[in-house]
């Protein structure tokens, strides 16, 4: 007796080089509409790249500005007491403060009601925001300020009508070399030196800066100062913060306000962090958008290729293999917009950063976070579409 033997039955693969193949194909068949969509991701994708390596390049500017310049400056001013009236602090105070354990050095500022103008046929209502102010001989040392032209008031220079200008108060005085006078309290000072802007002390650029003696000589200056300016260990910052009121006023030390001014940098900085998580949102509305024109195109694919879809599966093909074709057509227009997306991005960040002279400094995981985001809104805007073909009946597909 014979028996039959059924001829086998090889079942039907899609190879990765295959998906990739076929993917490729849908791609060049239509490459306008392609690149207009892949456009669409890139265009979210950038905004992205963009804002987050505009924002990591300024952090890294601030960041290097706040190790040259320090984090361990400490300011003390007077308050208010108990009347709401302002409070003064003590002759004494820079001398208090320099004999708290940690503190390495300490200088002070003292404002004066005298007005500074280009001369005396300027018009008295015309101040322009600036200020006298009387200043230590170490105040530069203690602020990390700079010279940018002349020289810093010294023993030879504090006893005579001598100015140093803040970088903003040359600017509004006109004053662009030292040498030049200016009317001081109603008499002419001498310019001895122009500063440089001063980042964590800023109202220093707008002040007149004169010495104690001619000061108490011309204006009668008390000696109370209005602000001191103290340098600690990095270690003994937060202690000392808490010891110089009770060291300058034990009676009140309420009335001494004690800040640090690489805060009001940080504070600036995080500003700019919640305007940037602002454009990153707005980032993923345009990559949303992007994501909608993907599946826009792969819904019309799939209504244009119906014969196509019908002969393959009527040729052997299962629903399995159209869905990973049409799933792959996908990830790969959104890799490729998100790929020119990215470069786009890191182009944007570097020219700015050049522009600016800022660090550029753009994360790894940001271009991996961008790529995987392109990934995953081509996975999602390809899915209906796939399926939507891999359920295409072989009849209806090739009667279409």
């Amino acid at each position: 007796m014979s028996v039959a033997i059924a001829p086998p039955r090889f079942r039907s693969r899609l190879l990765g080089r295959d998906v990739l193949r076929l993917g490729t194909t849908g791609l060049r068949a239509r490459p306008m509409r392609a690149i207009l969509s892949a456009l669409g991701i890139a265009i979210g994708i950038a905004a992205m790249v963009a804002v987050v390596g505009i924002s990591t390049s300024s952090q890294a500017r601030l960041n290097a500005e706040l190790d040259r310049l320090g984090t361990n400056l400490l300011t003390a001013s007077a308050g208010k007491n108990l009347l709401g009236q302002s409070a003064k602090l003590p002759p004494d105070t820079v001398g208090k403060i320099g004999r708290i354990a940690g503190v390495e050095s300490s200088s002070s500022t003292a404002t004066l009601s005298e007005p500074v103008y280009r001369s005396p046929l300027s018009d008295p209502a015309e101040t322009g925001g600036l200020s006298t102010t009387v200043a230590d001989q170490s105040l530069l040392a203690a602020v990390s300020g700079s010279i940018r032209a002349g020289r810093w008031l010294n023993p030879a220079t504090v006893g005579y009508p001598a100015v140093v200008l803040g970088h903003s108060a040359a600017e509004r005085l006109g004053v662009v070399t030292p040498g030049t006078q200016v009317w001081l309290g109603g008499m002419y000072f001498t310019v001895v030196g122009i500063l440089d802007p001063v980042a964590l002390v800023p109202e220093l650029d707008r002040a007149a800066l004169i010495g104690a003696p001619v000061a108490k000589r011309l204006f009668g200056f008390d000696g109370s100062p209005t602000t001191v300016y103290e340098r600690s260990a990095n270690d003994a910052v937060d202690r000392v913060r808490t010891l110089i009121g009770p060291t300058v006023s034990p009676q009140a030390s309420d009335q001494v306000e004690v800040s640090r001014p690489s805060d009001a940098l940080a504070a600036r900085s995080a500003a700019n962090q919640a305007f940037t998580s602002l454009l990153i949102g707005l980032g993923s509305v345009a990559l949303l958008v992007g994501g909608i024109g993907v599946a826009n195109t792969m819904v019309i694919s799939v209504l244009e290729r119906r014969r196509e879809i019908g002969l393959r599966r009527a040729l052997g093909g299962t629903k399995w293999h159209i869905l990973v074709q049409f799933l792959g057509e996908a990830l790969l227009l959104s890799a490729l917009g998100g790929a020119f997306g990215c470069g786009l991005g890191a182009g944007v960040t570097g020219a700015l950063a050049l522009v600016n002279e800022w660090p550029f400094t753009l994360p790894a995981e940001t271009i991996a976070a961008a790529l995987t985001a392109t990934l995953v809104i081509g996975a999602v805007a390809g899915f209906y579409p796939s399926v939507r073909a891999a359920r295409t009946p072989p009849t209806a597909a090739l009667n279409a």
